[in-house]
């Protein structure tokens, strides 16, 4: 047997493959051309090894084989595969081809990929030029792919995370050079893998992002439960996110999550009987300070999810909030939400809601981030931590704006400063200069202002100097 490969190997080989589109397409678009043809390519290399076990397994008797493979996670049609592809790669027609097999997988896999190649379209003179230029492209795609040390089969990788983790890491790059776009589909690992300790996940539990990218935050909390005993849901509207997120739940062998494509304002998917459904742990990363969002039609939203009060039409950030909060179950349910820093002290509509939500006691912790942690943005951005489980009716104040190490273009958490955050948090108590543990009564004090310098004093201690 060849020897295992490795994750570098992995992660090296296919971000040199993006240099077939490196110039000519934005990364926002480029990515997905990458990433769809990596999923075909383990796809393809998962069903070989499983056919060549299986004819082994049962002395080369073919309708044993098929029979077996019938049973797999997913069905790879004949003549879809990336190796007809790769043959075939020099017909003048190879975009039509790729698009062809595409469709082919998806209706011999319609419970777990109905429509998610249908916003990809290998045969775009738009977005990969001129027959000629277009047919290069995609010859260099396939030859990259070919490539020896992206031989992905199950027998040869060993370590089931490496797909998985290899699809994080693209998504990863993208995200970093996408910009602004960027930030639109994907959470920074090191804030996800916090709002994963945060949330404390336990077996058997629901698990929902309403607003969840490529899963990539989603896929972090449900690996906190350490285990297989959960459900995990999301909602995305952006349609090649979507994609990108189904493909990605399918690499990390979370088969039967159930994500929906949709705004989750508007036109929330995730229901049950004309209701809201109900997850123990809800995460979400939206968009900040969203325009847009729906405030015309919230007055009549059938879900009732703005009975504390209408957000602003230019800022939406309380609207996801809303929602998360009406989709915690009763009595225990949880949840983390990322946000702008405006959401801590903002008045008007925000202030009313904000004070509801204090008022019934389901605020637990509002932790301050550093700067520039974000793809596109370098705004301040929390965490704010609710719970219907709640015992206390304090309210746990961090600042770990100061605690990170910098980078070239983003700022990144380190383990340490992941675990400072997690213990302190975990202990419900002040820290010096760095959490403060705050009555209801002194946020009331502060007119419902949760700007966290208002409670964590972060300032230093000033030596005394003796003039003369």
């Amino acid at each position: 047997m060849a020897s295992e490969v490795s994750q570098d190997e992995i992660n090296n080989t296919v971000w040199q493959a993006c240099d077939t589109f490196r110039g000519a397409l934005d990364p926002a678009h480029y990515k997905d051309y990458i990433l769809v043809m990596l999923f075909v390519k383990y796809m393809s290399d998962f069903w070989k090894d499983r056919v060549e076990q299986l004819t082994e397994r049962y002395a080369g008797d073919k309708q044993r084989v098929e029979r077996a493979m019938a049973r797999e996670r997913f069905v790879m049609p004949p003549k879809a595969d990336f190796y007809t592809l790769f043959n075939k790669r020099q017909e003048s027609n190879i975009g039509e081809l790729i698009n062809t097999a595409l469709e082919s997988i998806e209706d011999a896999n319609k419970a777990k990929l109905e429509n998610v190649f249908r916003n990809i379209d290998f045969n775009s003179e738009p977005y990969l030029g001129q027959t000629k230029e277009r047919n290069r492209r995609l010859v260099h795609l396939l030859e990259d792919f070919a490539d020896p040390k992206l031989d992905l089969r199950p027998s040869r990788i060993g370590n089931k995370d490496i797909i998985g983790n290899a699809y994080e890491f693209l998504i990863s790059r993208f995200a970093s050079d996408a910009g602004k776009k960027g930030g639109e589909f994907y959470t920074p690992p090191e804030v996800a893998i916090l709002l994963a300790r945060l949330m404390e996940p336990k077996q058997g539990e629901r698990i929902a992002d309403p607003t969840c990218g490529s899963g990539s935050l989603l896929i972090r909390v449900a690996r906190e439960v350490g285990g297989d005993n959960f459900a995990v849901f999301g909602q995305e509207s952006n349609g090649s996110t979507w994609a990108l997120c189904r493909m990605n739940m399918l690499l990390h062998d979370m088969d039967n999550a159930r994500i929906e494509w949709c705004n989750t304002i508007s036109n929330p998917q995730l229901v049950e009987k004309d209701k809201l459904m109900k997850f123990d742990v809800v995460v979400a990363n939206p968009p900040f300070s969203l325009k847009k969002w729906g405030a015309d039609v919230a007055d009549a939203d059938p879900y009732n999810r703005f009975w504390r009060g209408v957000p602003p039409k230019s800022k939406g950030d309380y609207a996801f909030i809303s929602h998360m909060v009406e989709s915690m179950v009763e009595g225990h349910g949880r949840m983390g939400v990322i946000v702008p820093h405006g959401v801590l002290f903002r008045g008007g509509a925000e202030g009313k809601i904000r004070q509801r939500l204090i008022e019934e006691n389901l605020l637990k912790a509002v932790i301050g981030l550093p700067p520039n942690l974000f793809y596109g943005t370098g705004i301040p951005t929390a965490i704010l931590i609710l719970d219907k489980a709640k015992k206390s009716t304090d309210v746990l104040f961090i600042d770990a704006s100061n605690d990170y190490v910098a980078g070239k273009k983003q700022n990144k958490f380190r383990e340490q400063d992941l675990e400072k955050i997690a213990k302190a948090y975990k202990s419900f108590k002040t820290i010096e200069r760095f959490s403060c543990r705050a009555t209801i009564d002194e946020i009331k004090e502060n007119d419902f202002n949760l700007n966290i310098p208002r409670y964590a004093d972060l300032s230093q201690a000033v030596e005394r100097v003796d003039i003369p």
